[in-house]
């Protein structure tokens, strides 16, 4: 049962990561639309905030993509690991996805009163 809470957690922090980062991105690119909007007022102070804020968005862009990056290779060894996991020990996992589905047909048939 301890493996089952652990596997939640994950998937609870993965879909976390991918909202977080989800919403970096919208952020970034509704501040370089706003950037650009405004590119024609000219004067130095509005200039060189637009230039540190471009580097602010230029350094976050390039965060999310090795946040993504992470996940992706995250994502990828926790299924080879499974893979393996099932190859070495066939039975266990045969058990443990019977046992899933037991519970799982348990509190459906408790949800609807059967």
């Amino acid at each position: 049962m301890g493996k089952a809470t652990t596997a939640e957690s994950a998937h609870g922090e993965e879909s976390l990561s991918d909202r977080l980062a989800n919403d970096l991105q919208a952020i970034v690119g509704e501040a370089g639309s706003l950037l650009k909007a405004t590119a024609e007022a000219g004067d130095a102070g509005t200039t060189e905030l637009r230039n540190k804020i471009q580097e602010s968005l230029d350094r976050a862009t390039q965060n999310l993509e090795e946040l993504r990056g992470a996940a992706v290779k995250q994502a990828r060894a926790a299924g080879q690991a499974t893979d393996e996991f099932v190859h070495d020990k066939p039975w266990q996992a045969i058990g443990a996805a019977a046992m899933v589905g037991l519970i799982a047909g348990q509190l459906v048939a408790r949800r609807l009163g059967v």
